[in-house]
């Protein structure tokens, strides 16, 4: 697999989700830590994750645990991998989402996450959403005060603006390696961040880069240019999908959701798979 710098980081073109193990409709212990082995297996060194990825309030960190424990139970090499945590954004145990950016939160809450994924220090710690109710500048200081504790080694932030990129890169400077934001054939309003993250050298992490949970099975049907190129290249529409999203620039690296082995071994072979000019142009159209 080809590999893509994250700040001072080489990473593998494709990233691995791990929201999909840990909140509803989620596999047992035992296949979720498969799936996390098969991505290692398959050249995947960027695995993403978050302290508000579970069922509810009463299990915070679910999925943080989950990753520290399938990294322990791999039987090779895993010094090169980067993962990826969030915090601001939690789940009270009702479905809801609800955020938290005041910096005294955020501070607590990336040294009780280095706690879980037994680190000394977060690989990347990223800020989850903006927080309505506390000044951005508010929650990135935190972001900031957290690296230069060296509680992070790198800072991210996650459904963020163009003008939110830029008070966050004002802030924390080379700091800033990432913006996690959500795009896919069905959700392109991320466009512009994707290419300000171009521009500025910023790695570009599309979450849910293939629809979503509920919607990625729906590729093949409802976008029709990504289900023709697909079975004309003999692959899957997820594969065209990524292989899309990686041409789009050089900093993309997106973070497919998995909960199965044969998922993300699917995905990784979209790092190979290249498009024509004239493919990207019609999946862009």
């Amino acid at each position: 697999m080809q590999q893509r710098t994250l700040g001072t980081r080489q990473v593998g073109a494709i990233g691995l989700g791990g929201m999909p193990m840990s909140i509803e409709g989620r596999p047992d212990r035992e296949r979720s830590i498969a799936t996390v082995h098969a991505a290692l297996e398959e050249g995947v060194t960027l695995i993403d994750t978050a302290d508000a990825y579970s069922l509810g309030g009463d299990e915070v960190g679910h999925n943080e645990d989950l990753i520290a424990e399938a990294l322990r139970s791999y039987g090779g090499d895993t010094s090169e991998v980067l993962v990826a945590t969030k915090g601001g954004h939690l789940r009270p145990g009702d479905g809801s989402w609800t955020l938290n950016g005041r910096p005294e939160y955020l501070l607590e809450a990336a040294k009780a996450s280095a706690k879980r994924l037994g680190v000394d220090a977060i690989g990347l710690y990223q800020f989850h959403r903006p927080d309505p109710e506390v000044p951005y500048a508010d929650s990135i200081g935190a972001i900031k005060q957290l690296h230069d504790e060296g509680v992070i080694q790198l800072a991210g932030i996650s459904n963020a603006n163009i003008e939110q990129i830029d008070l966050a890169r004002d802030i924390l400077g080379d700091a800033l390696v990432s913006v996690q934001n959500q795009f896919s054939p069905r959700f392109r309003s991320s466009q512009g961040e994707l290419e300000h993250c171009a521009e500025l050298g910023i790695a570009f992490l599309p979450w849910s880069p293939l629809g979503g949970i509920a919607r990625a099975s729906e590729l093949g049907t409802d976008h029709a240019a990504f289900a023709r190129i697909a079975e004309q290249r003999g692959v899957s529409p997820f594969q065209v999908t990524l292989a899309w999203e990686l041409a789009l620039a050089p900093v993309v690296i997106p973070i497919p959701g998995a909960s199965r082995p044969e998922s993300i071994r699917d995905s990784v072979k979209a790092a190979d798979l290249e498009l024509t000019p004239e493919e990207i142009a019609e999946l862009s159209a």
